[in-house]
């Protein structure tokens, strides 16, 4: 099933052909989502996709091979050129504890992965012939889903790191580590192992991500809604507080974001 949600994406009119997709159940402790975008550009065209990404790492499949791409402390960055097209799978904390790596190893950073076969099932399911782009998107989900399930079954650990994961991502009163402890009925260090382990990144930090993927949305959506206003409904206590972390982590004011979003798209250059 498509989810039509662009979540972390600052500027989504502006973005390929793109879908995400609810993981099968079997991999639902996984991953928690697939995305697939495709592009054609025209010769020369540049489009540059700006992304607020989850406290997370993905599997990503294309042409050119297998990565891991690492959770990122800041907004990233990536020009899409010609034809392409890509098939990811974010991980869920229990996905990460499954390839068995590092999260920490792997912050702002993205790096090859060893999986050939893997790689050619995907590459295969899309650019099947005579098919739909749903077709194909399910035949390719599917190859990853089965990839993924010959995996080690991640541990009681990583399962909490999920917990903790939840928690943070659907409940917006969570602002603070202690708030985060109780919501999953773990000690605050345990929660900060956990997170350190599956995520490699601080609870803390998780928080303040998906607070500021929810005000990018916010400011995006409503722009008629006052910034102080969407200051306080994340939790934040002033405007000065959340503009200082929207400024570190976005690069921009919420002020200018939203300024921005006001202008005409872009065309890709």
């Amino acid at each position: 099933m498509a989810e039509p949600e662009s979540k972390g994406v600052l500027f989504p009119r502006e973005l390929p052909t793109m879908s995400r997709h609810h993981p099968p159940a079997e991999v639902a402790h996984l991953v928690r989502h697939f995305w697939v975008p495709e592009w054609a550009l025209p010769e020369g065209a540049v489009s540059r996709q700006l992304i607020l990404g989850y406290p997370a790492s993905s599997l990503v499949v294309q042409p050119s091979g297998v990565s891991l791409s690492g959770p990122r402390r800041r907004v990233s960055s990536q020009d899409l050129r010609g034809v392409g097209w890509a098939v990811g799978a974010q991980l869920r904390p229990a996905g990460v504890a499954a390839l068995g790596v590092d999260p920490a190893s792997v912050v702002d950073r993205e790096v090859p992965w060893p999986a050939p076969d893997l790689h050619d099932g995907v590459v295969r399911d899309m650019g099947g012939r005579g098919t739909g782009t749903s077709d194909r998107h399910a035949r390719a989900i599917g190859t990853v889903t089965a990839w993924l399930l010959r995996l080690p079954a991640p541990g009681p650990d990583a399962l909490e790191a999920n917990a903790i994961a939840d928690a943070v991502e659907r409940d917006p009163g969570i602002t603070t580590l202690s708030a985060l402890a109780d919501a999953v009925h773990l000690n605050r260090r345990t929660v900060q192992r956990r997170t350190a382990a599956y995520v490699g990144m601080s609870p803390i930090a998780m928080i303040r991500r998906h607070r500021l993927q929810e005000a990018a949305t916010r400011i995006r959506e409503r722009p008629e809604t006052p910034l102080v206003t969407v200051a306080h409904d994340i939790g934040y206590a002033d405007q000065a507080h959340f503009t200082r972390d929207f400024r570190a982590v976005v690069g921009t004011a919420p002020k200018e974001y939203r300024a921005a979003h006001a202008r005409p798209a872009a065309e890709p250059r």
